[in-house]
């Protein structure tokens, strides 16, 4: 008969690695915001004009994500 302590013990699991995860970025952010911004993002600078869109950004937030609902989706369901 399973009671479904190993779906709770998954959940911990994830939820201490994202907890790590966040205290590690935010241990290491005073030294992360010395970066302008990442390889790929666009600048445009005009006289009164500054345009910024976070390409580079984007696409690694989204591989992220990703990774991170795919690792979900496989040891959860």
């Amino acid at each position: 008969m399973d009671n479904g302590l190993p779906a709770i013990a998954k959940l911990l699991i994830f939820a201490g690695l994202l907890l790590v995860a966040i205290g590690l970025l935010l241990w290491g952010w005073p030294k992360m915001t010395d970066w302008k911004s990442l390889p790929g993002d666009i600048v445009v600078k005009r006289e009164n004009f500054t345009f910024y869109f976070p390409l580079g950004t984007s696409i690694i937030i989204s591989l992220l994500l990703t990774l991170l609902v795919f690792l979900w989706r496989k040891y959860n369901g």
